[in-house]
C-alpha cells in the first residue's frame, strides 16, 4: 500500500461497495490500495474506499495508463477472454474471469459479415454489491474494441450464486488459498 498521497485535483470517484459515483475534492488524502485493469482503489482519508479510473490518474501523481487497447487481428475467443481478465474487482487483486464471476460467454455471428455480438452472463461475490454495472461497463468497454465484435451485452445473473469453489487455481494463488 503506498503512503497518503494528496489528489491534485477534484476526481470523479466510484464508492466501493456502494457503487455510488462521488467528488473527491483537490487536497483530499488518499492512498493506494490496488492498481489493476487501469483503475485505482484508494483509500480517502476519511471516507472509505473509491474507484479511480486510469483518465485521473494524474490526479493520483501517477501516468495515465490506457485502461483500454484496441487489439489488433483476428477475431478469437481467446481474445474475448483475455479482454475480460483485465477486469478486476476494485476490492480483490484478482480479474473477474480467475474470481469465477464469467458464468456464460458467447459470441453470435450476426447477419451479413464477419461482425459477432458477445455476451456476457456474470455475478458478483455478493449480491449487495453496488459495483456490478461499473464492473459491468469496464467489461462490455473492454470487449466493444475487440476486432470482429459489433456489440457487447454484459448481463448480471445471480443464479446460481457464487461460491468461493469458483475461483479458478491461478486465482487462489493469487488469494493464498490452497
Amino acid at each position: 500500500m503506498d503512503d497518503f498521497i494528496v489528489l491534485k485535483r477534484n476526481v470523479e470517484a466510484t464508492q466501493i461497495p456502494s457503487g455510488q459515483l462521488v467528488h473527491l475534492p483537490e487536497g483530499t488524502p488518499v492512498s493506494i490500495t490496488q492498481s489493476l485493469g487501469g483503475t485505482f482503489t484508494v483509500h480517502a482519508s476519511p471516507g472509505g474506499l473509491y474507484r479511480i479510473g486510469a483518465a485521473d490518474a494524474d490526479a493520483l501523481g501517477k501516468d495515465a495508463v490506457e485502461q483500454v487497447q484496441v487489439v489488433a487481428g483476428p477475431f478469437s475467443e481467446e481474445l474475448l477472454w483475455g479482454a475480460l481478465r483485465e477486469v478486476y474487482d476494485p476490492e480483490i487483486p484478482v480479474n473477474i474471469v480467475d474470481l469465477g464471476l464469467v458464468y456464460n460467454l458467447r459470441a453470435e455471428p450476426l447477419a451479413g459479415g464477419d461482425a459477432r455480438k458477445v455476451t456476457v452472463e456474470m455475478t458478483l461475490t455478493a449480491p449487495g454489491c453496488g459495483m456490478g454495472p461499473s464492473l459491468a461497463a469496464d467489461a462490455r468497454q473492454r470487449l466493444s474494441v475487440l476486432p470482429g465484435v459489433a456489440e457487447a451485452d454484459v448481463h448480471l445473473v445471480w443464479d446460481p450464486p457464487w461460491g468461493p469453489e469458483r475461483i479458478s487455481p491461478a486465482g487462489r494463488s493469487k488469494l493464498g488459498i490452497d
